[in-house]
């Protein structure tokens, strides 16, 4: 009888159970001597949603500084109870926070809040990615250079925003240099990792199609054709070299 009764809990009840205290515990959870495990649970139940908090509050400082403790830890619970997690690697937990805060009417109020969220994923992402090797300061003398194809680093990331994110993070992690205010509009957001510490850095709205296009395999003199008026492909390309994006140049 005892084992039909854990054959019959599935692992969505489990989850189900261990994310929310109302939640009673899952039949077929037993002491040694038969009875419920209510007390052994309630501790794993709590260190689980403890741990997972956590996790949320390190993965996006910059989002529980623009709302505080008390609405983060709120919405925390809220997000990890309908999305618990799907990776084995903590450090990578809440790949989907920015579209649960998409739909969390409570954040409606600060409309950029998500946006920061995927800057600070994308961040994360870049951080653990894998390493590679840039090339050389040989390779970019090519006089053909621009006829070529480029390959870019695992840890190259790049995100569009209505807002202007990058001054919104600084100023959320006590990093701005610009005084107290943020200026600005719409932008697109290039991270690079010349080292260990991703580097995310603003450039005018529209600059994606450029990297849209490097990613698919166009030359760079095609890509550089579909950049926005106000780029400035020099700046542009220096940030690209100096923070190692590009890992290959390949003739077409």
């Amino acid at each position: 009888m005892r084992q039909t009764v854990r054959q019959a809990m599935t692992q969505q009840t489990f989850i189900t159970a261990a994310l929310t205290p109302e939640q009673p515990v899952p039949d077929g959870l037993i002491t040694p001597d038969g009875r419920p495990a209510s007390k052994r649970f309630d501790v794993y139940r709590n260190n689980v949603v403890v741990s997972l908090k956590e996790a949320l509050e390190q993965g996006f400082p910059a989002v529980q500084s623009l709302v505080g403790p008390v609405f983060f830890a709120a919405m925390a619970g809220e997000y990890l109870r309908a999305h618990p997690p799907k990776h084995p690697v903590i450090a990578l937990y809440g790949a989907d926070f920015a579209e649960f805060i998409d739909n969390f009417a409570p954040a409606r109020a600060i409309p950029y809040l998500a946006d920061i969220a995927r800057l600070e994923y994308a961040l994360r992402q870049s951080y653990h990615a894998a390493d590679s090797q840039p090339v050389t300061q040989s390779a970019l003398s090519d006089p053909l250079l621009f006829t070529r194809a480029v390959r870019l680093a695992p840890a190259f990331a790049w995100l569009p925003s209505a807002y202007p994110v990058t001054a919104i993070h600084r100023l959320a992690t006590g990093t701005c240099r610009d005084g107290k205010t943020v200026q600005g509009g719409a932008e697109d957001v290039v991270i690079t990792r010349p080292a260990y510490d991703p580097i995310a850095t603003a450039f005018p709205a529209g600059t994606g199609a450029v990297l849209d296009a490097l990613a698919s395999g166009e030359a760079l003199g095609d890509a550089a054709e579909l950049a926005p008026p106000r780029l400035d492909l020099t700046r542009f390309l220096t940030t690209l070299l100096s923070g190692g994006a590009i890992v290959a140049i390949n003739e077409i």
